[in-house]
């Protein structure tokens, strides 16, 4: 998991926070035994998911290199999601959050660190 806090951006707008799970073990752990989830998570490299011990439903959003939303779609707990083959990452987040955000099949997704507020800067 990267240590800087990341922000998620959706077709140019910063819409939420993100943590990265981009080592075998961050992407095996992914969600499992949490809540819920505040932002999102973007597992990578990643052509599937699955939601097993989960306690939430997520919506999922596959990602190709480019950043490109190629398929989405939500789950419940305890689901095997299909292997999109063209996937090179995958974005997980709380059910709903897809439409707040207007995450949808061609949307361009990327992510950068946080920038520091003045104030935040000042402590």
């Amino acid at each position: 998991m990267a240590d800087a806090p990341l922000v998620l951006v959706v077709d140019g707008a910063e819409v939420a926070d993100l943590q990265l799970a981009d080592t075998p073990m961050a992407r095996a752990k992914g969600l499992l035994g949490k809540s819920g989830i505040s932002g999102a998570m973007a597992l990578v490299p990643a052509r599937s998911v699955h939601t097993f011990g989960m306690l939430f439903s997520i919506d999922v959003a596959f990602l190709n290199a480019d950043g490109a939303v190629i398929d989405t779609t939500s789950m419940c707990p305890w689901r095997i999601g299909l292997v999109r083959r063209r996937s090179a990452a995958v974005l997980e987040a709380q059910a709903g959050s897809f439409a707040d955000w207007h995450l949808e099949i061609g949307s361009v997704v990327s992510w950068h660190e946080a920038r520091l507020s003045r104030s935040r800067r000042a402590a």
